[in-house]
């Protein structure tokens, strides 16, 4: 049984030194948990979740999207949401 664990072990350092040194001479190249980061960008947030999303309260997440009507949004069938990427693209240029 240990000699699994081992094999697994050593599976797993293979994998992230082969991933590191094929990024030896790309350093701006996307890791494992950045690749894995990008696929929220197509993801939509309604408008209930937008504050866990900011990290705020319900109360300021509402008086947010009311002071700012050019917050990206999509309406569907009478309901709100809210890209995630441009959402987080819109904060980072208010918030800059």
């Amino acid at each position: 049984m240990e000699f699994i664990w081992l094999a697994i072990g050593i599976a797993a350092a293979g994998y992230f030194i082969s991933d590191g040194l094929k990024n030896f001479q790309n350093p701006s190249a996307k890791n494992l948990l950045e690749t894995l980061d990008d696929s929220d960008e197509h993801e939509l947030i309604i408008e209930n979740d937008v504050h866990h999303f900011i990290g705020v309260t319900k109360e300021d997440a509402k008086k947010l999207i009311e002071e700012h009507p050019s917050i990206p949004h999509l309406v569907l069938n009478n309901k709100v949401y809210y890209p995630k990427a441009k959402l987080r693209e819109w904060l980072m240029k208010i918030g800059g």
